[in-house]
């Protein structure tokens, strides 16, 4: 495991996903699950911009190719389609975002880092033929649907500087 991807505050799950490592006690990449909580509570607060970015810088950490790559790519997509669907009423650009993103995380476990993909794929697909589907739509993230609150807009100002 790379440097980068430790964080002994990341606390453990409810449940166990895909990344967590019973036997060791933590996350097989905890800068992964830090950033994919912010980024999923952003999403939910429809803060679309910021969630992309969270996911974004996360990103930046993995070589292509890679499960995490292939998730933080995806979430970049899902939270970009959301973006042009919502603030710019453009559905052609949320299909073909939603479409890259569907691509990204075909091969993602459901329960990946505590989102529920299955689910997302699932609403990204609906909203391919009903873009209305996406309006109002929350990430399930451990079985829940958080919001964001101060600290998720910390974090994701904090990614600027």
């Amino acid at each position: 495991m790379d440097d980068h991807t430790r964080d002994p505050t990341v606390d453990p799950p409810a449940g166990t996903p895909t990344g967590w490592n019973e036997s060791a006690g933590r996350w097989e990449h905890a800068t992964l699950r830090r950033a994919t909580i912010h980024g999923v509570r952003l999403f939910n607060d429809g803060a679309f911009h910021e969630s992309h970015d969270c996911f974004e810088d996360e990103w930046y950490n993995y070589g292509t190719g890679t499960l995490e790559s292939k998730f933080c790519h995806g979430m970049v997509q899902v939270a970009a389609g959301a973006y042009k669907h919502v603030d710019f009423e453009n559905d052609s650009g949320m299909r073909s975002l939603f479409e890259t993103a569907l691509g990204y995380l075909s091969d993602v476990p459901h329960d990946y880092y505590g989102v529920d993909v299955l689910t997302v794929r699932t609403a990204l697909t609906n909203a391919l033929t009903e873009p209305a589907r996406i309006d109002g739509w929350q990430i399930p993230l451990d079985g829940e649907r958080p919001i964001a609150d101060t600290v998720d807009y910390e974090y994701v100002e904090a990614l600027e500087d």
